[in-house]
């Protein structure tokens, strides 16, 4: 219920990804015999809300969310940046998952740039994906997995458009106008770290979730919402000015914001100093 509220009260414009999220996260948490782990792959640009649904996902399931002991963010530049290292990360990734779900079987992996990863890197981890009751006696059928992509944009941003250019609302999109395209053109893209990837071609992954290129409207929405948590009253001149100083796409229609909800942060600093 939680996760519901929290979704409903704090994403703005990803009816997709609300629906998919709880129903998935809902439906794993309450399987008693869950013959695999959950694997959910957000995608979308920069800015929509990837990152900000797997805290939401994480303070649903741990009383101290993303700051559980039980919760482990991976950042592909970050953690594993040279690519002469990918044996040794394969190595390393594989024993530090193997170890935590033996310490605490509903652990949850978050991967962010999932775009920056090596190629065959996060297949190092497809026996932990995989339909196996045990490997070398540990169960992994509780453990939850996010990836987090900047991979298949386009493809979701093309499928926002025709609907808009028909005259039809972005609500009218269903997850079956986009999921295999999305898992298509992540498959076949080089820098999604999914390349070829076994992931997919096992049907490993549950979900592949569209965040949609968020609208004037969303930003003015996510505005609103960052000045009421600084204990501000909202400022409709202030809401307007800030959305308006964001950056649109396509050029000629203005109709996305090229960085969602991204730099709202920063904006309202110069604001409220």
């Amino acid at each position: 219920a939680a996760l519901q509220e929290n979704l409903d009260k704090k994403l703005f414009g990803q009816h997709l990804v609300s629906k998919v999220v709880v129903k998935a996260v809902r439906g794993f948490l309450n399987n008693t015999n869950a013959k695999k782990p959950l694997a959910l792959s957000l995608h979308g640009w920069t800015g929509t809300g990837k990152n900000f649904v797997s805290k939401i996902v994480a303070e649903s399931i741990y009383k101290k969310g993303l700051q559980s002991k039980y919760v482990h963010q991976f950042v592909a530049t970050l953690h594993f940046p040279h690519a002469h290292s990918i044996n040794l990360y394969k190595d390393q990734l594989q024993s530090w998952i193997r170890g935590n779900v033996s310490i605490c079987p509903r652990s949850l992996f978050i991967f962010d740039e999932m775009d920056k990863m090596h190629a065959g890197l996060i297949d190092s981890i497809k026996p932990f994906l995989d339909y196996y009751e045990l490997l070398d006696g540990v169960s992994y059928r509780q453990a939850i997995f996010i990836f987090l992509s900047n991979a298949g944009a386009e493809k979701i941003t093309e499928v926002a458009l025709d609907f808009w250019r028909n005259g039809r609302t972005r609500e009218d999109i269903q997850l079956t106008d986009i999921q295999n395209a999305l898992s298509v053109s992540v498959f076949n893209n080089k820098n999604s770290g999914f390349w070829h990837s076994t992931l997919i071609d096992r049907n490993l992954i549950d979900y592949f979730i569209p965040f949609l290129p968020l609208e004037y409207k969303h930003v003015k929405m996510c505005i609103r919402v960052e000045i009421e948590s600084r204990g501000y009253t909202v400022d409709e001149d202030i809401v307007s000015r800030i959305a308006d100083e964001m950056t649109y796409f396509p050029r000629e229609e203005r109709i996305y914001s090229d960085k969602g909800c991204k730099t709202v942060d920063a904006k309202l600093d110069y604001y409220y100093d």
